[in-house]
């Protein structure tokens, strides 16, 4: 990018870490809200995206249902936003302050009994809530965290985001070399996070049903957790009305004898989340890629 241009980006982006890191929490809710709202009069193109997924997944809804899902959906991405922003505030130590006054961890203990087997840890997580919330509280809690992930554009923002996440003990895996990361990672009993509520084209995703489609899922997770012994535990991030975010460690989800009907299983466990907490869901991503709607089973 160029370095003007940069230069240019940068200061919004640090001018609004620095505005929310000053708002008390109750008023970051509301002007996160706000935002969302405005965001859905004029985010055309995401809004048609989420309103197609929320009609096809969910058709019991009624028209007006979906409607005020649609709208709730994007005052937590508004929300959502602005949390992110913290992240971005040019002050040390900044972000995990925040996150140890907004986020609680439940299940810890699910934690502790996985870890001690020694084989590490897969984390089965998704775009609920705040994703960074959940890798991150789990790093301060002194679990070792690595999350497998994309690199970021332009590269200062890339760095950046780098540079946070270290600041509270979370690593990342990166393309070409997410192997043999997350290889190490589980050979020294730490914790990988993988999501799978995302299109996740061949070779690495594999059809799985879904709000009873076939659709292109992650299907990584169960060979892995066979071929290294890492337990395999789902963690379900939830925004609570008052605005703090609980992380909830589920107990391990134990393997079958068969990847397919594991990686199954897994996907049945997000599916449920995004059902009982549509309006924390990532609708507005293109989840469902050459999908035959008209070949669906209830």
């Amino acid at each position: 990018m160029n370095p003007v241009l940069a230069l240019l980006l940068r200061i919004p982006v640090h001018g609004v870490g620095m505005l929310v890191a000053c708002l008390p929490r109750s008023w970051e809710m509301a002007l996160g809200g706000f935002l969302g709202r405005v965001a859905l009069l004029f985010n055309s193109r995401h809004a048609r995206v989420a309103r197609e997924n929320i009609s096809r997944c969910l058709p019991h809804l009624s028209a007006e249902e979906q409607k005020a899902l649609l709208r709730a959906n994007y005052e937590h991405y508004g929300r959502m936003v602005l949390e992110l922003s913290h992240m971005f505030a040019p002050v040390p130590g900044h972000f995990r302050r925040y996150v140890v006054a907004n986020v609680a961890v439940e299940g810890y203990e699910n934690w502790t009994k996985a870890a001690a087997r020694g084989k590490g840890v897969l984390f089965l997580g998704s775009h609920l809530a705040n994703w960074e919330f959940a890798a991150a509280v789990g790093a301060i809690r002194e679990m070792p965290i690595t999350i497998v992930t994309r690199r970021l554009k332009p590269a200062w923002l890339h760095d950046w985001m780098e540079r946070t996440r270290l600041s509270v003990g979370v690593r990342a895996a990166y393309q070409p070399r997410t192997i043999p990361t997350v290889m190490k990672a589980l050979r020294d009993n730490g914790g990988v996070v993988f999501v799978m509520d995302q299109y996740m084209p061949p070779p690495m995703g594999e059809p799985m049903r879904l709000f009873g489609v076939m659709v292109h899922t992650l299907a990584a997770i169960a060979p892995l957790a066979r071929r290294t012994g890492a337990a395999i535990l789902p963690v379900l991030p939830k925004r609570m009305p008052d605005g703090r975010v609980r992380i909830i460690i589920e107990p391990e989800i134990p393997l079958g004898d068969d990847d397919k009907a594991d990686n199954q299983r897994l996907a049945d466990r997000v599916e449920t989340w995004m059902r009982e907490n549509p309006d924390q869901a990532l609708w507005a991503h293109r989840r469902f890629k050459d999908v035959d709607w008209g070949a669906r089973r209830t």
